[in-house]
C-alpha cells in the first residue's frame, strides 16, 4: 500500500470513529427519552438499570472522543512526515 493509499485508509477509519461517537450520542439521547417516558410510568428498578446504561455508554462516548483526538493526531503526523499535501490529495480525487 503506497503512502498516498494508507493516508486514505486511516481518513476513512477517522471518519469510522466519528460515526461511532454519533451513534454513542444516539444512545445516550435514548436513554434520557427513555428515563422522561418512564417518569410517568414510574417503572420499578428502571431506573438503576438505565442509569447503569447511561454510565457505561458515557465512558464509551469519552473512549471514543479520546481515541478520535489520538487518531486524528496520528493521521496528522503521518501526513505531514510523508509530505502528502492537500493538492496531491485533490489531483488524485479529480483523477478517480
Amino acid at each position: 500500500m503506497d503512502k498516498i493509499e494508507k493516508y486514505k485508509a486511516m481518513e476513512k477509519i477517522l471518519r469510522e470513529i466519528e460515526d461511532l461517537k454519533n451513534s454513542e450520542t444516539a444512545v445516550i439521547k435514548k436513554i434520557g427519552q427513555v428515563e422522561t417516558e418512564n417518569m410517568n410510568v414510574n417503572a420499578d428498578g428502571l431506573d438503576a438499570s438505565l442509569t447503569e446504561i447511561y454510565d457505561g455508554a458515557y465512558k464509551n462516548l469519552e473512549n471514543i472522543e479520546a481515541l478520535h483526538v489520538s487518531f486524528t493526531e496520528k493521521v496528522s503526523d503521518f501526513k505531514e512526515t510523508n509530505k502528502i499535501t492537500d493538492d496531491m490529495l485533490l489531483e488524485i480525487r479529480e483523477q478517480s
